[in-house]
């Protein structure tokens, strides 16, 4: 059964740089051929996928987040970062990590969500 469990900070000043983990037990980043996406959700709105890492390392982003995304992974924890620069107040959101089998898909595991409020 795999399991992803995202950390971080809850609350985040504008203009700062947001950064979260996911960490992930009962499967290996690495194995094949899975995406390992991080996934929003303003208050009032729907899901929208930011982006995701690869079995492989390679990474894919949203055109509309591109500029400001960041995902990385390190293997030796099993875990993968979502970085996401230059935040507003509508950056504010419950932030999921999630498994799927190809990018932007529906995914198969998610995490409970974080909270994550942009806010001086």
């Amino acid at each position: 059964q795999v399991q992803l469990q995202e950390s971080g900070p809850g609350l985040v000043k504008p203009s700062q740089t947001l950064s979260l983990t996911c960490t992930v037990s009962g499967g290996s980043i690495t194995t094949n051929y899975y995406y390992w996406s991080w996934i929003r959700q303003p208050p009032g709105k729907g899901l929208e996928w930011m982006g995701a890492i690869a079995y492989s390392g390679s990474t894919y982003y949203s055109p509309s987040l591109k500029s400001r995304t960041s995902i990385s992974r390190d293997t030796s924890k099993n875990q993968f970062t979502l970085q996401l620069s230059s935040v507003t107040p509508e950056d504010t959101a419950v932030y999921y990590c999630a498994r799927d089998t190809v990018v932007a898909g529906n995914p198969d595991y998610w995490g409970q969500g974080t909270q994550v409020t942009i806010s001086s």
